[in-house]
């Protein structure tokens, strides 16, 4: 190949593909925007209807800049972080089988935006040991199409890229299956097995720090195959 094709070849492809990466990242921003703006919607909300009710249970919306946000709800955090890189699917994975994809392959680039499960007395005590876990993720590509992936049991309804266009409405649908959800992810008691040996210095770290390690499903299997391709 000649160097003069070799170089066009190169300024064409950066020229595409990192105005495409740009165009989605853009598209991820906004609708992190939204997003934030509707965690406080909601914040605003609830807390009015359970004013005269315990104050305890009131939410708390944190902003934490362009790419992080939590929502307190209870004992519960939901961290949604948004990544800075635009990522491309794998190609065993179910979106290349849809015709949406095999139309315009450049439509399975996608933003992220992260949604985790932590307990609030984490952080509260900060307990660094502890586990949060990955309830869902909002894909979100050029066109401003999107699909969620999450547990099955989350309530998470938009598994389909390219039938919906991410705005106010469904953003708002989200969040709300998303506290619903991580409201009714307990915490359970560990299996016996899992924590029947400590040692002397593993009892003075927990009594002197309250470090022992917490999560919901701390021992059990956080099961990858109950999640939707």
């Amino acid at each position: 190949m000649k160097k003069g094709a070799s170089e066009e070849k190169i300024i064409s492809t950066l020229t595409s593909k990192s105005m495409l990466k740009q165009q989605i990242f853009d598209n991820t921003c906004a609708g992190f925007k939204l997003l934030k703006q509707e965690l406080f919607r909601i914040t605003e909300d609830l807390n009015g209807k359970l004013a005269n009710r315990d104050p305890r249970i009131q939410l708390s919306f944190s902003d934490h800049g362009e790419f992080a946000a939590e929502l307190k709800v209870a004992g519960d955090l939901l961290i949604f972080s948004m990544h800075s890189n635009i990522f491309q699917f794998d190609r065993d994975h179910e979106i290349w089988k849809t015709d949406y994809i095999k139309e315009d392959a450049s439509a399975s680039y996608s933003g992220v935006i992260n949604l985790y499960n932590f307990l609030a007395d984490s952080f509260k005590y900060n307990r660094s040991e502890d586990l949060g876990y990955l309830v869902a993720r909002i894909f979100i590509n050029k066109n401003n199409h999107f699909f969620v992936q999450g547990k099955r049991q989350s309530g998470f309804n938009y598994t389909t890229l390219g039938a919906n266009v991410l705005d106010q409405h469904y953003i708002r649908e989200i969040v709300k299956a998303s506290v619903q959800y991580c409201l009714d992810f307990d915490l359970l008691v560990p299996p016996y097995d899992a924590v029947k040996l400590i040692s002397v210095g593993q009892i003075h770290q927990n009594i002197s720090d309250a470090k022992q390690q917490t999560g919901k499903r701390l021992g059990f299997q956080f099961k990858v195959d109950d999640v939707d391709k």
